[in-house]
């Protein structure tokens, strides 16, 4: 079985795998002065781990993890970095500065949709990325992400409350409290939306993003005169709230990190 480990900024998330099958996921806050210990691996025990591939944005982590899979699984984990064959062009200055999980996610998005596809992913940081019809990275947006924008509101406005990150009763908040949520969360749904358009606008979209009927992915969708455009996929913990209020995203994929390292590790 093959335990996937995507460390991000926030949380942790691990994936128990048997093939292409997803047994078991569960998720831990991040925090950089872990030790093995405190990555709870100890209850995967039950699994019959024989594959670790973890990638990670906090670099302080990663003998972390290659200590705990040692340890609790006698297993050498393997590190998803910027030397892996992504199966992409990458367009970005200078490549080893983007970061670890755009790839994997652009890379398991192209490869499961088709291209040219549009990943959006709304966690700490809101990232929408692009992939041409030719498999070329092209790079993307970054833009704080919903609990970012929330803490920073309440941070630095001392008259503002705190309010849970939910889903807002209706757009006009007839109390502070209601007028804050529907800010954080329609004003980012209108901020994605309008971005997700702006790139796929004519205006501003490569020419190497669009592709007639006859050269493009089947996986792709196809416009009127056979012109394709890209496919729209968003992930991340606030997708579900954010990405299912925007039309144009066609696929909330909550697991295409750890279906991207599953992936990646089966090239290997």
């Amino acid at each position: 079985m093959l335990l996937a480990v995507d460390i991000g900024n926030s949380l942790i998330k691990y994936g128990v795998f048997d093939g292409d099958k997803l047994l078991d996921k569960f998720t831990i806050v991040t925090k950089r002065d872990y030790g093995s210990d405190d990555l709870q691996l100890d209850g995967l025990k039950s699994f019959k781990i024989d594959t670790v591939v973890f990638a990670t944005v906090v670099p302080e982590l990663i003998d972390v993890v290659r200590e705990g899979s040692q340890k609790h699984f006698q297993v050498t984990a393997v590190c998803i970095d910027h030397s892996t064959d992504f199966g992409l062009k990458i367009n970005y200055d200078p490549p080893e500065s983007v970061g670890i999980d755009r790839l994997i996610n652009a890379s398991h998005a192209a490869n499961k949709y088709g291209t040219p596809v549009i990943v959006c992913s709304f966690g700490t940081a809101t990232v929408i990325d692009v992939v041409t019809k030719d498999s070329e990275f092209l790079g993307g947006i970054i833009a704080p992400g919903v609990k970012t924008m929330a803490d920073s509101l309440r941070q630095n406005a001392a008259q503002l409350p705190a309010v849970e990150i939910e889903e807002p009763h209706s757009l006009i908040g007839n109390s502070t409290e209601a007028a804050i949520s529907s800010g954080i969360v329609n004003g980012h749904v209108a901020m994605a939306e309008g971005l997700i358009e702006r790139i796929i606008g004519t205006r501003t979209l490569p020419s190497a993003m669009s592709a007639t009927h006859e050269t493009s992915s089947a996986a792709s969708g196809v416009a009127d005169g056979g012109v394709r455009v890209p496919k729209v996929i968003a992930t991340g913990g606030f997708a579900n709230l954010i990405a299912s209020k925007i039309a144009a995203v066609d696929e909330i994929d909550e697991n295409l990190t750890l279906n991207g390292l599953r992936m990646l590790a089966e090239r290997l």
